[in-house]
């Protein structure tokens, strides 16, 4: 039988768009081996288009140097999983940075619905010798730019109500690592602020603390010391992270707001 008039595709009858894949801003994606890096290719691989910053003098005074091409090569993964990419070279502990990263975000992607901060200054010492210089560093970095991104992301976020995420990677190290530990809660408790001051803006905010993941920066007995202390007997993969970021940046994870999680196999 032939179908009824009613039942016939109109002769001009166009397929339905796909809908528009929602930008993500990852920070502190300057290696392909990194967290940050992980957490991007998730997101791409969930639906997500991806604007990334990073940070190469930062890399260079670190031992584990420079990653040559590791931005293009982010890219290409992320353009794999059909995602729209920008990457954004910033130095976080200049006051302007965060305007700068989210203007660069929104003019080749379009508005940012998730703010996932990787980015991190992270240099060993104690109380008796950090110097001024250096602490002052972790806090314009971790603290003030984690502050001003946030800040920039409030100011912006046009969302439908319920899709704003915020995420942002912690630490509690602190012995011998004092300006590392103590800027990272202070970074906490931005976080906390935000899940109370952005909801008006449905944005859910979150910290997590990923606990050891080797990313290049542990020796060979730092590696075999943490495993040993961590129930499952292994260290955190980037990709544990990425899992967990995932979740919270889904529909699903709208419930989980103003939290510090601990993903660190039985750590602490």
């Amino acid at each position: 039988m032939a179908p009824s008039d009613d039942a016939r595709p109109a002769a001009d009858a166009q397929p339905a768009a796909p809908a528009a894949r929602p930008v993500a801003l990852v920070t502190g994606v300057g290696r392909t081996v990194g967290i940050g890096a992980a957490i991007a290719a998730h997101l791409a691989a969930s639906g997500w288009d991806l604007a990334f910053s990073y940070w190469t003098p930062y890399d260079t005074r670190m031992p584990w140097g420079v990653e040559a091409g590791a931005a293009g090569a982010v890219a290409a993964q992320l353009a794999g999983h059909g995602a729209a990419t920008a990457a954004i070279e910033a130095d976080l502990a200049q006051v302007g940075a965060a305007e700068q990263v989210f203007d660069a975000a929104e003019r080749q992607l379009g508005p940012v619905t998730a703010l996932v901060m990787c980015h991190c200054e992270s240099v060993d010492s104690g109380l008796l010798d950090t110097t001024v210089e250096s602490f002052d560093r972790h806090f314009a970095v971790n603290t003030r730019a984690s502050w001003l991104l946030v800040r920039e992301f409030g100011r912006r976020f046009a969302r439908p109500y319920g899709t704003g995420r915020i995420v942002a990677l912690t630490s509690d190290h602190t012995v011998g690592n004092l300006p590392y530990g103590a800027s990272k809660g202070a970074l906490d408790r931005i976080v906390q602020a935000a899940a109370r001051e952005l909801a008006h803006l449905g944005v859910a905010a979150n910290a997590v603390n990923p606990g050891p993941v080797d990313t290049g920066w542990m020796t060979g007995q730092l590696r075999a010391e943490l495993a040993a202390q961590t129930p499952l007997g292994r260290l955190g993969t980037p990709q544990d992270t990425a899992d967990l970021v995932g979740f919270l940046c889904s529909p699903r994870g709208q419930w989980i707001n103003g939290q510090l999680l601990h993903s660190n196999g039985g750590l602490a």
